[in-house]
């Protein structure tokens, strides 16, 4: 269901002024059918979001829906099990030369959950600011590995032909733009060739801005504000992380498969996966699913989602993706490795790191961490002072080391 415009504007002016906002009380907000103020309404609360304080964090954080319009993506009647060990794990460490642990570690880097699966079970759950297991949060860019995992749906259901079919074939609104020539694939790896600014402390940035890109007489606003980017090498060249790619990815698929990205995710995953519960997908002025952001689910549908991927993205014993989908996902461009002097890597919406570990990754410290070769899984939230805050991307890395130490190979 997608919320209504009028109740957004209204948790739009809360969320703004969390202090002066209960449960159930209703902001002046415009008229419903007064499209200008809601759009605005949107597009200021939007903008604030990479620039909000920590009680907005904690409080906007676990409620996106509440704040903005939304999608859901709904669970089935049936609920998968995810097994807890029966020998749980609290894992010591040294860092900066102090004693930590999990538990350190959330109280610490302003962690507000962390889950371990260990061969398919959870070995370490646990959340802080009054948070548990049912309680969903914001995915920020953990969100562009699910929308990637539904073009291979897509292929595999026929409706995307090929990975080297043009997007323009699915969007004839990029026609005659830089995304002429560009395919599906150099779409999913981001090497397009098209200039973009992915600057989060940078009010005029293309992140910045593009969500304010307005639906014209129904248009795809992502298409929109693409279509007017330029070129700045040729496709397939070179690799630029673009947040506005993945929202083409969620423009393309919606395209093929001509239904929300939600209710196909539902459908391909949630579903038959079975997710314990509802989430819920962040839409834009044009009312489409944000594919590069903001996905809302539980700590365990996460790690059910990160499992069922290592597992061959199967359900049933058959995968929802063309053959070898996982493997070439996880497999890094050689035009991303150099851009990133061979540290990491970027595959199809997936970042790749040696020894085989993938991840997806989000700004202020979300993560999905998988480790096929130790049958690992970390899920892990947070509400870190600054999109790519130094000290606590060092707190994190210490901390995924650690639990990689924790379990040595082959066992």
């Amino acid at each position: 269901m997608h919320r209504s415009f009028a109740a957004f504007t209204a948790t739009c002016l809360c969320i703004m002024t969390i202090a002066a906002c209960e449960e159930g009380q209703s902001a002046a907000i415009a008229p419903a059918d007064d499209k200008a103020a809601t759009d605005a309404a949107f597009v200021q609360a939007a903008s604030r979001v990479l620039f909000w304080t920590r009680e907005e964090q904690l409080a906007g954080y676990p409620n996106m829906e509440k704040q903005f319009p939304a999608n859901t993506v709904r669970k089935g009647d049936t609920v998968s099990a995810l097994p807890v060990s029966p020998t749980p794990v609290s894992i010591s460490y040294t860092y900066q030369g102090k004693p930590w642990s999990t538990d350190t570690y959330l109280e610490q880097n302003n962690g507000a959950g962390l889950l371990i699966l260990k061969d398919g079970q959870i070995v370490f759950e646990d959340y802080a600011f009054g948070l548990d297991q049912t309680s969903r949060w914001t995915s920020f860019s953990v969100a562009k590995s699910f929308s990637s995992t539904l073009v291979g749906a897509a292929i595999r259901d026929g409706f995307i032909g090929s990975l080297n079919d043009p997007i323009t074939r699915y969007l004839p609104g990029l026609s005659g733009s830089a995304y002429e020539g560009v395919s599906v694939r150099q779409l999913l790896q981001m090497t397009s060739g098209v200039k973009w600014n992915e600057d989060y402390g940078d009010a005029n940035s293309d992140v910045a801005r593009f969500s304010a890109e307005p639906s014209v007489d129904g248009s795809d606003p992502v298409v929109s504000y693409m279509a007017r980017l330029p070129r700045e090498a040729a496709p397939g060249t070179k690799w630029v992380y673009k947040t506005g790619e993945t929202n083409l990815v969620g423009s393309l698929v919606r395209a093929a498969v001509k239904k929300p990205l939600a209710e196909y995710l539902s459908e391909k995953i949630w579903v038959p996966l079975g997710m314990e519960a509802d989430a819920y997908w962040m839409t834009d002025l044009g009312g489409g699913e944000i594919a590069g952001c903001c996905l809302s689910a539980t700590l365990r549908d996460y790690a059910r989602f990160a499992q069922f991927f290592m597992n061959g993205a199967k359900i049933d014993g058959v995968s929802i993706t063309p053959d070898n989908w996982t493997t070439e996902a996880v497999t890094s461009t050689p035009e991303a490795l150099t851009a990133m002097n061979g540290q990491t890597g970027y595959g199809y919406q997936w970042w790749t790191s040696p020894g085989g570990i993938y991840e997806g990754q989000g700004i202020f410290g979300q993560r999905i961490t998988i480790n096929p070769a130790k049958q690992l899984v970390v899920v892990s939230w947070s509400a870190w002072p600054g999109a790519t805050d130094p000290g606590s991307e060092s707190a994190q890395a210490a901390l995924m080391a650690a639990i990689d130490a924790h379990y040595p190979a082959g066992k």
